[in-house]
């Protein structure tokens, strides 16, 4: 569609494989475009994924995941030419925000009171970023302790929920998907048209 919105989506090597495919191909779906990118990485390199399930363990499960295509070279990135940031969760978050370019994203989306998503381990960067003072939120359990140092006040909702604060849009992890995805799409303003054709598109 013609002057689609532009969404910036960070990931990196062993984030969570549907946190990264997921919200990638549903934000396409409904028409915006969607700039995917990892530090150190150029469009059309790859980062691998990790798969986090809930077994039954004490953690998470991890294991390998998929190859996941980045499309946009991440030194390209310019913040103001985005109306959204989202930011895929697992093991790449604990890294991702040693690197003080994305944290200078993340501050530049809160700052200004842009739509911005983050999911599971996500939030980590977050709290280093020195955003989230006074804000409600929500994460992986194990990050909660981090977000009260930060801060913030975690929330323990359902894994298949979503906290919304403003334009901070937050979950715990992957099964909360589709609220996560509807809470983002809110925050940015869309308008999704069913018709019948069931084929949705972002009017706004």
């Amino acid at each position: 569609m013609e002057n689609a919105k532009k969404i910036l989506f960070l990931t990196g090597d062993y984030a969570e494989d549907y946190e990264t495919m997921v919200p990638f191909q549903m934000l396409q779906m409904v028409g915006y475009e969607v700039h995917a990118v990892c530090p150190d990485k150029k469009k059309g390199e790859v980062i691998r994924t990790a798969i986090h399930d809930f077994e039954g363990d004490q953690t998470y499960s991890e294991k390998r995941g998929h190859n996941f295509q980045l499309n946009y070279s991440f030194d390209e990135v310019n913040p103001a030419d985005y109306d959204g940031f989202v930011i895929a969760g697992g093991r790449a978050p604990e890294y991702l925000r040693l690197n003080e370019r994305v944290l200078e994203l993340v501050r530049y989306f809160m700052n200004n009171n842009k739509p911005l998503a983050a999911i599971c381990h996500a939030i980590q960067i977050l709290t280093v970023a020195g955003v989230i003072k006074g804000r409600r939120l929500t994460a992986y359990p194990a990050v909660g302790p981090e977000i009260g140092l930060a801060g913030g006040t975690y929330e323990a909702v359902a894994i298949d929920d979503v906290v919304v604060d403003g334009k901070l849009v937050t979950s715990p992890a992957w099964p909360a998907h589709p609220k996560f995805i509807r809470a983002f799409l809110d925050v940015m303003g869309a308008k999704i048209d069913l018709g019948a054709s069931a084929m949705a598109a972002v009017t706004a």
